[in-house]
């Protein structure tokens, strides 16, 4: 009277015993896949258990503290702006890839639309806009982005159709962020 079921739990292999007696119906790990089964938490150590993954000091210390986003920078003065029907962090002497604008190499362009602003310190929000907040803008160059290629098709029909496209794209570089007439940076 006994049944063996195989089950998956994250991508491990266990199989349970289940007896006719309700006493003797505890799960238990076979024997032969305990091995199979610590290698793969060694191997795995992001989809294991925390009490079945190996600990030391240098690894506890380092999931106890909160990792910072990889996107957004801790310090120093930036805004948040609205061009081209986006919204780009923008800090200064950094350069961004904006959709193409119809101005020259080296002219500069004064953005209004700043919907939030941080000195370092404060932080002021606007409502959609910051009043009398602006960032000036230098274009460096005009270029185009990567390609990216369109493949349609219909199935059981011979109708196929490629397309590429790359995207006309102007980098600037952030000169300045000034609120009232005054330069944060």
């Amino acid at each position: 009277n006994v049944d063996e079921r195989k089950g998956r739990a994250r991508g491990l292999l266990f199989v349970f015993r289940l007896c006719a007696r309700p006493n003797d119906a505890k799960p238990f790990l076979a024997q032969g896949l305990l091995k199979t089964l610590a290698s793969k938490v060694l191997r795995q150590p992001g989809h294991a258990p925390a009490a079945m993954s190996p600990t030391t000091e240098s690894a506890a210390k380092s999931s106890a503290e909160p990792a910072a986003p990889q996107d957004a920078p801790t310090s120093g003065a930036y805004a948040i702006v609205e061009a081209s029907g986006q919204q780009f962090w923008l800090q200064p002497n950094r350069y961004y890839d904006l959709d193409r604008l119809g101005i020259d190499v080296d002219g500069t362009l004064t953005i209004d639309n700043v919907l939030l602003v941080n000195d370092g310190k404060t932080t002021t929000l606007g409502q959609p806009y910051v009043k009398g907040a602006s960032v000036e803008l230098k274009v460096m160059a005009h270029r185009r982005g990567p390609k990216i290629i369109i493949y349609k098709m219909r199935p059981k029909k011979k109708t196929r159709r490629k397309n590429g496209h790359r995207q006309e794209l102007t980098r600037v570089m952030v000169e300045s962020i000034s609120v009232g007439g005054k330069a944060l940076a």
